[in-house]
This record gives C-alpha cells, structure tokens and sequence, in this order.
C-alpha cells in the first residue's frame, strides 16, 4: 500500500498539449483523472503490484485554487509547490506510510526522505492511460 503524491505542476507540464493557456483548467483535468486512481492496485514501477491506498495532488500558484475532487487531498502551497511537496512527503513518511511521489524535479528528489520512491510523469500517464482504457 502507498500514498500516491503528486507533483501536479510538473506532470501538468510533461505534456506539450497547450496546458500553459489553461493552467488551472489542465490541473482541473488532471485532479479528475488522478480521483480513479484511489484504491486501486497499479503496476509499480518496479513492474510489481502497489496498492494506491490515497492520493494526495499538490497544487500551486495560479492553478492553487481549483476545486477539490474527491477521493483526492489536496495541498495548496501557499508558497513553492516543492516546499509544500518535500513538507508533505517527510510527515507521510513520518507516520511510518509508503509514499510514493511522482515528479522529474530533480532538485525536489533530493529533498525527499531516503524511503520515498519516485517515478516520474510518464509512469504517472501511463497508469492513468490503463485506467481509462478499462
């Protein structure tokens, strides 16, 4: 099992597909599609198995204020997006939960606790992709 933690800003912008007219409509979008994911089991990384016990979108500047889509949390950084993302994965981690964060920042990786997992956007895609193929 492990919460799902993502790095909205940067997955939003892996993808060149006009997300910079819209940002907030392309993080609305991507909350949307990230809800299905709560729950169920997805192929890791590793190509093992992992349980997406939570998802938790992180959020910032001009797309902060979109609206929540349940079953995900979201944390509105009131500031850098990397900051309230290394905050949440270090008090995750401290709760002794797997955390499993999805970013290409590669500043943000090494600001992460040592038992954090990363995989980046195109993992991320991919997974969402399966899920609305059925």
């Amino acid at each position: 099992m492990a919460v799902l933690l993502v790095d909205v800003a940067n997955v939003v912008g892996s993808r060149p597909d006009g997300w910079w007219r819209d940002r907030a409509g392309a993080t609305a979008r991507l909350l949307a599609r990230l809800a299905a994911l709560a729950g169920r089991t997805l192929l890791g990384p590793d190509g093992a198995p992992v349980h997406c016990e939570a998802v938790v979108a992180v959020v910032e500047g001009r797309a902060r204020d979109v609206p929540g889509v349940d079953p995900v949390r979201l944390v509105r950084a009131p500031g850098s997006g990397d900051d309230a993302l290394a905050a949440e994965a270090a008090a995750l981690d401290a709760e002794g939960r797997a955390v499993l964060v999805v970013t290409a920042d590669r500043g943000l990786r090494d600001r992460l606790p040592g038992a954090v997992e990363v995989v980046g956007p195109g993992w991320l895609l991919a997974r969402l992709d399966e899920v609305a193929a059925g």
